[in-house]
């Protein structure tokens, strides 16, 4: 086709455009091609100055992070401004539509004002900073960061009055002193979004799973899994007044979120101890044996690498071992929170994890190391298309293999358990640890963004964020808090993916969607019985239908993705339910009819153990000793 018109660019800038959009599919190429060219390079510059800063948080370095991530954002809105002369709604060539349409969107988070753009950066730079280098002390000589400190007090101690003063210490030195730095990033960051014709960053972000339905979606999946949650809720809030005394417990049925072996009560796998269904089966916490057998962080993640080259996928290269940080160094502060990293020049990928010696460490690593196996296999795709297929595809493919590694079959083969028993009460054992993890999770993964969604979009001013939260946490969560909160505080912000500005649906629609492709995968491996015994470990069948899903990336709509691995185009919670029947079953039988708790949060005076001991003064009591400090200051 003729060209009408003529575009002239000089290092990716339009210098003239002399009449209408361009139709000339060849040219568009051309500028794709130099685009891709040049975008592998600005976010190689830019995600080495972040990984130099998440290794090593000092000021000059977060200086040129943020100045990498300016010239980054200038970038890719030059990309998209320049990509819209292109007439490219009306190409022929469907892959290059789908490009466009990518390239055209690229700088929708990017403020067209390079003055509030920079501080953009700044606050969100100040934000991780808060959170990466907070300490509660809880005496002179004992101050602890989150990790690996504070979350090992978290996994480890039942002392109800230590878990209480570290719960509120961290939210007192991290959450607490982002609130107005959050109001300002919320305000900027709509700013730029509606800039590029979204309602809110929240809409922004859920355009990113191209689904109209996606919150109807959403609501259906959780009210369908919400029995399985009401009743392990149910069965772990009895085990913990057994353990605590009831008297600990507020009335209206939530437990106190201090109390559930995490600092942000979203995995309870540490309270197994307590929670155990059969007291006397073998353990499967193969934490003792990993000491035992001196692992290190290295030899984890060299299992973890493993497992994927027996199913014929691609392994760890050499600059994944030496550039990768896979335990806290002791000589400087870092991000401890765990990421895998890919810096765009498909040679250079990386974790960054301060791991710890145990079973939920290695699980994390079969997590991250799922990341990396992603972009190894998408690495040839257009940097556009360098993504999952939606963002919680991403999440699920370390979880997926990790369905596979706790099993108790496979942690035999690899030598970390002997002599499994397989039996109905080692069944409910292994299945109770799962729920732990996977089960306890959703209400969490579902509503840290139905808070941020109602932040972005102006239905929860500053003066409500703490309220909001804990009236989510209340109704969904059945957790409630365990000391007064008010708007002086801001507790979303002691989770990380907060003021890192992650969104966290992912996480919820990759618990559900891991169990579909667990199930796809185990079918492929021509594995029987029951979906939670099931170990694709060693069978190149199951690894090559993944491994095909992954080398897409993004190129096709997701739902077109997950037919190829599980023959449905839609997320569902089958597979899920199926594999944790039996222990639905189990404790349903245990619990009867004591579930479920109140929508609204208890009231201030009842769930304050701090103060526990003013509750019972009574108020002449406190009247007395107001009148009597009176007299002694007028006297």
């Amino acid at each position: 086709m003729e060209m009408k018109c003529v575009l002239v660019f000089v290092l990716l800038t339009t210098t003239s455009i002399l009449c209408d959009l361009i139709t000339d599919e060849e040219a568009a190429r051309q500028f794709f091609e130099d685009v891709n060219t040049k975008s592998e390079e600005v976010n190689f510059r830019y995600v080495s100055a972040a990984w130099t800063y998440n290794t090593n948080i000092t000021q000059e370095n977060q200086e040129a992070m943020v100045a990498e991530s300016l010239r980054l954002a200038e970038f890719d809105q030059e990309v998209a401004h320049n990509a819209s002369q292109f007439y490219w709604s009306n190409f022929t060539d469907t892959n290059l539509r789908r490009i466009f349409s990518r390239l055209v969107d690229i700088g929708t988070a990017a403020m067209p004002d390079t003055a509030k753009l920079e501080r953009l950066n700044q606050i969100q730079s100040e934000m991780r900073t808060i959170y990466s280098t907070g300490q509660v002390c809880l005496s002179e000589s004992e101050c602890l960061p989150l990790d690996p400190d504070l979350t090992r007090l978290f996994a480890e101690s039942r002392d109800y009055d230590r878990l209480l003063a570290a719960w509120q210490g961290w939210r007192d030195v991290s959450g607490k002193k982002m609130k107005d730095l959050y109001e300002e990033f919320v305000a900027l960051s709509n700013e730029a979004i509606v800039a590029n014709g979204y309602e809110d960053t929240g809409a922004y972000w859920r355009s990113w799973y191209d689904t109209p339905t996606f919150e109807e979606d959403l609501v259906d999946l959780f009210e369908t899994l919400k029995p399985l949650y009401v009743n392990l809720h149910a069965y772990t809030r009895n085990k913990l007044k057994e353990f605590y005394g009831a008297d600990k417990f507020p009335s209206t049925g939530q437990i106190p979120a201090h109390l559930l072996g995490n600092m942000w009560a979203q995995t309870w796998n540490n309270l197994y101890d307590v929670l155990e269904p059969y007291k006397n089966k073998d353990s499967i916490d193969v934490t003792p044996e990993m000491i035992r057998q001196n692992f290190t962080a290295v030899k984890m993640f060299e299992v973890s690498d493993e497992f994927f080259e027996s199913l014929g996928m691609i392994k760890m290269p050499d600059r994944f071992w030496n550039y990768s940080m896979l335990s806290k160094p002791e000589d400087r502060d870092v991000v401890c929170h765990a990421s895998a990293w890919d810096f765009y020049n498909r040679q250079d990928f990386r974790v960054k994890q301060c791991t710890e010696i145990n079973m939920e460490d290695l699980i994390t690593v079969h997590h991250e190391m799922g990341h990396i196996e992603y972009y190894l296999q998408y690495k040839d795709q257009p940097v556009v298309f360098r993504g999952g297929a939606n963002p919680g595809f991403h999440e699920a493919v370390g979880d997926v293999i990790s369905l596979s590694v706790q099993t108790p079959k496979h942690l035999e083969k690899i030598d970390l358990i002997q002599n499994v028993t397989n039996d109905n009460e080692a069944d409910i054992n292994f299945l109770m640890r799962m729920a732990l993890q996977k089960i306890a999770f959703l209400p969490f993964g579902y509503l840290i963004d139905q808070w941020r969604w109602s932040v972005f979009s102006g239905e929860t001013p500053k003066d409500k964020y703490n309220e909001k939260w804990w009236d989510l946490r209340c109704k969904y969560q059945g957790v409630s808090p365990p000391v007064t909160r008010t708007e002086e505080d801001f507790d979303p912000a002691s989770k990380f993916h907060i003021p890192n500005n992650t969104p966290y649906i992912r996480y919820f629609v990759s618990f559900v969607i891991q169990f579909q492709f667990h199930k796809a995968l185990c079918n492929a491996a021509s594995q029987t019985g029951p979906l939670h015994q099931c170990d694709i470990y060693q069978n190149q069948q199951a690894g090559q239908l993944l491994s095909e899903m992954l080398k897409l990336g993004s190129s096709l709509p997701w739902p077109e993705a997950m037919v190829m691995v599980s023959g449905e185009d839609k997320m569902n919670a089958t597979a899920l339910m199926e594999y944790f029947q039996p222990l639905t079953d189990w404790l349903q039988e245990q619990n009867g009819d004591d579930i479920g708790w109140e929508d609204a949060c208890p009231a201030a005076d009842t769930k304050d153990p701090s103060s526990s001991n003013m509750n019972f003064i009574s108020l002449p009591l406190i009247m007395a000793a107001v009148l009597y400090s009176l007299l002694k200051i007028r006297n």
